[in-house]
């Protein structure tokens, strides 16, 4: 039988990608949203991380009429998979922002934990790194960026990723679950691709960002393999693309654009600075959209 997914945030711009990458592997997923998925065939429930009860009830629902002909009550999804966001500063106060990311979390985990569901996706970001939407021109300590870095943001956002990443922590020994964080770099949609040029014409422009980015795509398949790994018990990912967005090596290009910075490794060919090396050992992750590939020529 397919697993049942309840997947929060699926009409965002990550979500509406995951949603039909995950449904085509044979999930049977329920998008638990504040607006409805573009995807008719995907079932919506409206709804909000940050009441506990919706959350609870999200969990334990029906994913549509077609459940009624069982002729039992449905009982709770098999994971969980947790997008539901403010997806960044400026959109809402910074108080609303920290409100709305940490208690939607602490809501989808603890429901999922009690309801006794031992897997658990969320979404943490890239800008746990410090360097998006820090105040100034900011350092990152050193290259390349992996798990083990001292997460130090300034913001709302990246501090509410912070939080978000601890409270799965403290779920995750309790239960004894499966509870992954996905430091997600900056999503790229398909039609975005037209971008690199700029990308690569304004280095300081991707800073924020470590010249690194995940394709929406790539991403579905990064959820689908945590789907399928369990026993780990609490584990934060990158969730990244293998290449820097720049056309020389990455030593090289550090050492002209961020020359204070210090390298833990050596950093080998055109390696993203932000590291995805745990999802390959550890999950098996094989990218399927490196940048280069998606470019169109000048004129094509």
């Amino acid at each position: 039988m397919a697993q049942r997914i309840l997947f929060t945030g699926g009409s965002g711009k990550a979500g509406r990608h995951v949603l039909p990458w995950l449904a085509s592997r044979g999930y049977q997923i329920l998008n638990f949203d504040l607006k409805p998925s573009e995807h008719a065939h995907i079932p919506t429930l409206l709804g909000d991380i940050t009441d506990g009860s919706q959350v609870f009830n999200a969990m334990t629902s029906h994913f549509g009429y077609g459940g009624y002909a069982l002729g039992r009550p449905p009982g709770p999804v098999d994971a969980v998979v947790h997008f539901a966001a403010v997806p960044r500063i400026l959109l809402m106060t910074d108080d609303e922002t920290y409100r709305v990311n940490v208690m939607g979390t602490y809501h989808v985990i603890e429901a999922a934990m009690k309801l006794g569901i031992r897997k658990v996706i969320i979404a943490s970001s890239e800008t746990t790194y410090g360097v998006c939407f820090a105040e100034g021109d900011r350092d990152y300590h050193a290259f390349p960026l992996e798990e083990d870095y001292d997460t130090d943001p300034m913001d709302s956002y990246g501090l509410s990723k912070v939080v978000n990443e601890k409270t799965a922590r403290s779920f995750a020994e309790r239960f004894t679950a499966d509870i992954y964080a996905l430091r997600i770099g900056n999503v790229i949609e398909p039609h975005e691709y037209h971008r690199f040029p700029g990308f690569l014409a304004n280095p300081m422009s991707r800073k924020r960002n470590a010249w690194s980015y995940i394709d929406a795509r790539d991403l579905g398949q990064i959820v689908h393999l945590c789907l399928q790994k369990s026993g780990l018990g609490f584990q934060v990912f990158n969730a990244v693309n293998n290449s820097i967005t720049a056309n020389e090596p990455t030593a090289e290009f550090l050492k002209k654009w961020c020359p204070q910075t210090p390298h833990r490794r050596p950093l080998v060919g055109q390696e993203a600075p932000l590291s995805n090396r745990k999802i390959h050992e550890q999950l098996g992750f094989v990218e399927a959209h490196d940048w280069r590939n998606e470019v169109k020529p000048a004129g094509g």
